[in-house]
């Protein structure tokens, strides 16, 4: 039996809400459970420097946690600078959002992704690439809108999702009392029926060939419920 008493292959509810931010070009905040990500997305037209005169764009994302996401404060990161694990998760989120995108297509711009985290409860990262699709839909529409850009650079929808081997059953969307005693957990990229990035480790014990395919079949379905919700969000 899970802890929150869903099946083991049961998403937690997600909800994504659009147009929460008024100067962003895309905004959503997604909540996955009780993890809450609010996901801005805000359109450069420079690209970084190493991009100059390619005609390729670029798609990048900053994360963050605030001090009471969790359930006792932490300090501002940038107040002391920023952990190997939010260097990590940013680098993740970006490379994952830059996989379902035709840089050539979206033209010599950058737009950048912010995750920012209000309340945790296991699978941010996860929550953050979801909720980033979102809001980076939403940017590329104003683009388009707008006769900068002529075709549409989003190839696929890309969400995550993470999922693990928790009291020695495979589960779907691991939360926070999941995750801390997963004896395997790992995060699951995708980008339609593409894998993008599989993260996977053996926290408390090792795992097999078929453990693991029984975990990318629950990422598989786990991540088109995940994309529907995508779809309807953006209309």
């Amino acid at each position: 039996m899970r802890p929150s008493g869903r099946k083991t292959d049961e998403l937690r509810k997600v909800t994504i809400e659009t147009g929460v931010n008024r100067h962003a070009e895309g905004s959503c905040l997604i909540r996955c459970g009780d993890t809450h990500v609010l996901c801005t997305a805000t359109i450069d037209e420079r690209v970084p420097p190493f991009l100059k005169n390619t005609g390729l764009g670029w798609v990048t994302a900053e994360y963050g946690m605030l001090p009471r996401a969790t359930n006792t404060r932490m300090k501002r990161e940038a107040k002391d600078g920023q952990s190997g694990r939010t260097q990590e998760i940013q680098r993740l989120i970006g490379r994952s959002l830059r996989a379902g995108v035709d840089r050539v297509a979206l033209g010599e711009r950058q737009i950048v992704v912010d995750c920012d985290v209000i309340q945790a409860d296991g699978g941010t990262r996860c929550a953050s690439i979801t909720g980033g699709w979102v809001a980076l839909r939403l940017a590329v529409n104003r683009l388009m809108k707008a006769g900068l850009i002529t075709s549409n650079p989003l190839i696929d929808p890309v969400a995550a999702v993470s999922c693990g081997i928790y009291a020695g059953q495979a589960v779907l969307d691991l939360d926070y009392p999941e995750d801390s005693e997963a004896g395997v957990d790992g995060n699951f990229v995708m980008a339609g029926a593409r894998l993008v990035e599989v993260q996977m480790s053996a926290e408390g014990s090792t795992y097999t060939r078929a453990q693991m395919d029984m975990l990318l079949d629950l990422a598989e379905k786990g991540i088109a419920e995940l994309t529907a919700a995508q779809l309807a969000a953006v209309g």
